[in-house]
């Protein structure tokens, strides 16, 4: 409820604004970066995802833009030999990922008089995230609840238990194309900064199997450590024994196409007048 309302005031303004205001839908691909997944961009591992918002207007090359992103982000040891030994963890997890964002958006050439222009976008946004594996058993099994580092145990004070809704920080650009005076289509790449290392539910170090057995159960030892599933002579690492790399925060990114649309085009006219093109005093 708190991320519907923050969108809705976030966009609410734009409502009020039709004569140049636009409809998105998104289309693409969802996938990120961290201890499970070393390579920074890659289409390995990744998955579909969708958007949908609105931008409006304020200049020839300056809109606001806000919209709603979904997708799913995965990583696998097995699959993640760029860095040496990771797979002897043999960790892996998913999350869907539900994104509402708001911010700016510029273009570096006026598609008043031009067909095609690259652009730049910042935005702040509101996530979810839940990442989750399965057990030997098949069994999906939530990750976040079983302190696998020991976020939140009174043995660990300097490990909080992360949350599933945050803030990041979306950024990145594309190339934009006019196809009509209300039809515009985009690549895009969009990056998020975030500001949790938790996104796959690996960060720092080992903890005591004793202590982690004794406040979350014999299922959060089992998903700590899965080595013994591939090697049945490997034993659980002594606690303090790097599990992952704390120095790199995790991000995720969106890549794909973009299509704008103008809405109550003859409005958007009225005052304006044409460009050059012949297209409306209007961008994307």
């Amino acid at each position: 409820m708190k991320i519907i309302l923050f969108f809705l005031l976030a966009s609410g303004p734009l409502f009020g604004f039709s004569q140049n205001l636009h409809a998105n839908l998104f289309a693409g691909i969802a996938n990120y970066q961290g201890d499970l997944q070393n390579k920074r961009f890659t289409l390995d591992q990744s998955n579909p995802s969708f958007g949908l918002g609105l931008s409006y207007d304020l200049s020839s090359k300056v809109s606001i833009r806000s919209g709603f992103t979904y997708g799913k982000v995965e990583g696998d040891d097995k699959k993640n030999t760029g860095v040496k030994g990771n797979d002897l963890r043999n960790l892996n997890f998913k999350s869907a990922i539900s994104e509402l964002h708001v911010g700016l958006e510029y273009n570096l050439l006026n598609l008043e008089d031009s067909r095609l222009t690259p652009y730049v976008f910042g935005a702040m946004a509101v996530f979810h995230f839940n990442p989750y594996t399965k057990d030997k058993e098949g069994n999906k099994i939530y990750l976040q609840p079983l302190s696998t580092e020991g976020q939140g145990l009174s043995a660990y004070p300097d490990r909080k238990e992360y949350k599933l809704t945050q803030f990041s920080i979306p950024f990145g650009g594309g190339l934009k194309f006019r196809l009509s005076e209300t039809l515009q289509v985009g690549l895009e790449l969009g990056i998020r900064k975030l500001f949790t290392d938790y996104l796959d539910d690996v960060s720092s170090t080992y903890v005591d199997q004793n202590i982690l057995l004794t406040a979350k159960g014999s299922k959060a030892v089992e998903l700590a450590f899965r080595g013994n599933e591939i090697n049945t002579g490997a034993a659980y690492p002594a606690s303090g024994e790097q599990r992952g790399n704390p120095k790199r925060k995790d991000l995720y990114y969106f890549s794909g196409i973009r299509v704008s649309k103008l809405l109550n085009a003859n409005a958007g006219n009225s005052g304006r007048g044409k460009s050059k093109t012949g297209c409306p005093r209007s961008v994307f």
